[in-house]
């Protein structure tokens, strides 16, 4: 037999045309193929889909500032791009809404003028047409004239804060204690000027329990004598009690 020309030594090994390929390209022993990239992966980097709001269009500036608040926290939870709020705000347009902006549009192009692409200018475009010129004006008389009436201690405060921050007012807080105190029911305000407080929320506690604590009288003082059981009488007798450690003229005894 003719021995072979080639002799190969034992553990060395011819590497191949593609062997030489991809190792003068990849440090590795051997070369991997990378991971296949699928639809699914590359879909969750996209923004979710949301929706806003219907917007009417129609004249109520507290419908208004309700909805462009709701939008704004639904942009802001969501991560909206720049690139998709005005999209987004529009297709939540309605009624005279829709063809507000749909003749907006159509005037911006005969007059050659940039369309609306930023969130920023449609607000300030909307602000124009659904808040009128004098409405901060109104909103510091109405703050101005302000007071308690028939309304809880919480609905009060309440409706201070609103017209505050629709005001855009920012103060210290001992002058928001003061617009407070000064719109407050008489029976209430007396009550609490005296007691020590740290802050609004611990004056807004107080005259909420002497709020409590006068509806109680005003019960006990109108119930002449519990009807029914001993059990209702021994209740009652508790409320007496209960009342007469924070209120004057209660008798703690049922005649």
């Amino acid at each position: 037999m003719v021995p072979s020309t080639i002799h190969e030594e034992e553990g060395h090994h011819t590497p191949s045309p593609s062997d030489i390929f991809y190792s003068s390209h990849h440090n590795d022993d051997y070369y991997q193929r990378p991971p296949r990239q699928h639809r699914h992966k590359e879909s969750s980097n996209r923004e979710p889909n949301i929706t806003l709001p219907p917007f009417d269009g129609k004249d109520n500036v507290e419908s208004y500032l309700y909805w462009e608040m709701k939008v704004e926290q639904l942009f802001s939870f969501h991560g909206v791009s720049e690139e998709r709020k005005v999209c987004l705000a529009t297709l939540s347009f309605q009624g005279h809404a829709m063809y507000w902006w749909t003749s907006l549009e159509k005037e911006k192009r005969i007059n050659h003028e940039p369309p609306i692409q930023y969130w920023n200018e449609l607000r300030s475009a909307l602000r124009r047409r659904h808040i009128p010129p004098y409405y901060d004006r109104e909103l510091m008389d109405k703050l101005q004239r302000l007071k308690q009436g028939s309304s809880s201690v919480e609905e009060y405060r309440q409706s201070m804060e609103l017209l505050m921050m629709r005001a855009g007012i920012r103060e210290e807080e001992r002058t928001t204690i003061s617009r407070f105190q000064s719109g407050l029911n008489l029976e209430i305000r007396d009550k609490v000027e005296l007691l020590p407080y740290r802050d609004l929320n611990e004056l807004v506690q107080l005259c909420s329990r002497v709020e409590y604590l006068g509806h109680l009288k005003s019960f006990v003082c109108n119930k002449a004598r519990p009807k029914g059981s001993i059990v209702e009488g021994y209740l009652m007798e508790e409320i007496l009690t209960y009342c007469s450690m924070y209120l004057d003229d209660i008798e703690t005894k049922l005649n």
